[in-house]
């Protein structure tokens, strides 16, 4: 593993540093998203490499096992971004939750210094003003929904009648 880091290019090797948890810990959630970004480009970079010459030299080789040892610098470079990339998402998962954790706890702060806790305070008629009903008139007693109620009503009587009848 040493000699494929030491083999990387300058700027590969950097990238492979900056997800060490040391670095990963002074970052902010924006900084690990980008940094998630650049070594996921690298990861899939290596991984399309990789798949692309294999199937090439199937063709050359005569099959699959006998075309892989000649390619296993590109999957060692896509394992090396991946190991890197799963730290990445670790942290950037992490840093996402507390980010989740406090925003939710900002929202709880300010609903609760918008709540009215005064006691309810008791609704007076003025005397002069008699309390009406809500409604102001009943409904005609040939409206559908009244007719029927009443048939409904007759039907249980007669349907308790008839039960007694039966006795």
């Amino acid at each position: 593993m040493n000699a494929l880091l030491n083999s990387l290019t300058e700027a590969e090797f950097l990238l492979v540093r900056e997800t060490e948890t040391a670095q990963l810990a002074e970052l902010d959630e924006d900084g690990l998203v980008e940094l998630h970004t650049r070594v996921r480009r690298a990861r899939n970079k290596y991984s399309k490499s990789y798949r692309r010459e294999a199937a090439q030299r199937v063709a050359e080789q005569g099959g699959r096992g006998k075309a892989r040892p000649k390619n296993t610098r590109n999957a060692q470079k896509a394992e090396v971004f991946e190991d890197a990339l799963a730290r990445v998402s670790r942290h950037l998962a992490a840093a996402a939750k507390r980010a989740a954790a406090e925003l939710k706890a900002e929202r709880l702060e300010a609903a609760r210094a918008q709540r009215n806790e005064a006691p309810p305070k008791a609704v007076r008629r003025p005397a002069s003003a008699p309390a009406t009903p809500q409604r102001s008139q009943r409904p005609p007693a040939s409206a559908p929904a009244v007719r029927k109620r009443h048939a409904g009503t007759k039907a249980v009587g007669a349907r308790r009648q008839a039960k007694r009848d039966s006795k």
